[in-house]
């Protein structure tokens, strides 16, 4: 008798960086720059040709976000104020790049946590926001450093990337191309955040998941049955960074001039009215096709953006007020992790889950994009 391929989750890995910075920590910092701004341009604000800028405050970043800190690669040239983003040391072609070493770090605690040997994966697709490079592929970088003898490849969807990755994956094995895939999401997103921009400061955090996509033959006890997974993008403009190698005919990167729009620049407001309804609207229908109704959700591991975005979206879904336990959150200690974030929400809050519970990871962000995922524990 054949076998019929049915793709499931069989773990997931977390590596989280030494230091952290604290809301309080970094409106110091953020208050010391406009501050030597001000006081440098103090002539020309006079005149009206530049413009004053305003100090952030602690309260003004937990009630526009509800992040309390966020975890970084490199602390001090974030809080510098005459620099104010991360040193990163360039390293020699020979060594590991800094985000196939991240990556490698959760893929080797996810193949742990399953109890797999790295040669038992067929591939690894490294699913993140911002690459170090185009090229070799961050994926095949890290596929080498496990040993693995397969393929890989490198996907952005920007914070979509996990879900979009873990769909990628469950297609591969329900196809019989694979029976094991790593799905790593490396984000180092210190580096393409603008640390001074008082809307937009606060948001990132550094940190680094992986997934491990099976077929149900080989999964340990215990594993996550993919009740089905549906992906939607819609173009925007009100999240982008315009970073890329064409820049080189045009100019590099200034944090505070015109051309910020090389980081990180997004329109928060419309991104909120905008998202809230196409996610909650896409979560509700997947549920219905699959048969579901909120009663049946034991628990909603959402993208880690904002509070306040997961609250209403929760609400559409459960059809109440949802607890902290029925959508737990991680920005109060790893901010925005892009891509990362459902995934650090699933990984440290589904260990008390019964066999037979249902859950939903889901991610949205830039593009836009949004992916659904429902799991049920065995």
């Amino acid at each position: 008798m054949s076998h019929t391929p049915q793709p499931v989750i069989s773990s997931t890995g977390l590596f989280t960086p030494a230091e952290a910075i604290s809301n309080e920590e970094l409106v110091a910092s953020f208050n010391q720059y406009v501050a030597l701004h001000n006081r440098e341009n103090a002539a020309a604000i006079a005149a009206g040709d530049v413009i004053e800028l305003a100090e952030s405050s602690v309260e003004f970043i937990e009630k526009a976000s509800g992040i309390g800190s966020r975890y970084v690669v490199d602390k001090a040239g974030i809080l510098d104020p005459h620099h104010m983003a991360p040193r990163i040391a360039e390293r020699s072609n020979d060594e590991i790049s800094i985000l196939a070493e991240i990556g490698v770090a959760a893929a080797k605690d996810a193949l742990a946590r399953a109890g797999r040997d790295a040669g038992d994966v067929d591939a690894v697709l490294c699913a993140a926001s911002n690459m170090q490079r185009p090229y070799p592929a961050m994926a095949v970088e890290i596929q080498d450093a496990l040993g693995i003898d397969g393929f890989g490849f490198d996907m952005n969807v920007a914070c979509s990337s996990a879900t979009f990755g873990i769909q990628t994956a469950a297609d591969y094995i329900r196809a019989g191309h694979a029976k094991s895939v790593l799905v790593v999401n490396p984000e180092i997103c210190s580096g393409h955040l603008n640390w001074r921009d008082r809307d937009s400061h606060f948001i990132f955090g550094d940190v680094a998941t992986a997934i491990l996509v099976e077929d149900k033959s080989m999964a340990p006890e215990g594993h996550w049955d993919i009740l089905g997974t549906k992906l939607k993008t819609q173009f925007s403009n009100n999240i982008r960074n315009n970073f890329g190698f064409l820049n080189r005919g045009h100019g590099g990167i200034d944090q505070s001039g015109p051309k910020s729009d090389k980081l990180f620049v997004q329109e928060g407001r419309k991104v909120f009215k905008e998202v809230v309804p196409m996610v909650a609207s896409m979560i509700v229908e997947q549920m219905e096709v699959l048969g579901l109704e909120g009663g049946d959700m034991r628990r909603l591991w959402l993208h880690q953006a904002n509070t306040n975005m997961n609250r209403l979206i929760a609400q559409r879904v459960l059809g109440h007020e949802a607890s902290e336990d029925e959508s737990p959150t991680v920005l109060d200690t790893y901010g925005n992790t892009s891509s990362a974030g459902s995934i650090i929400a699933f990984h440290l809050n589904h260990e008390d889950m019964a066999a037979g519970d249902t859950g939903l990871i889901c991610s949205f962000g830039a593009g836009y994009s949004a992916g659904t995922v429902f799991v049920r524990k065995t």
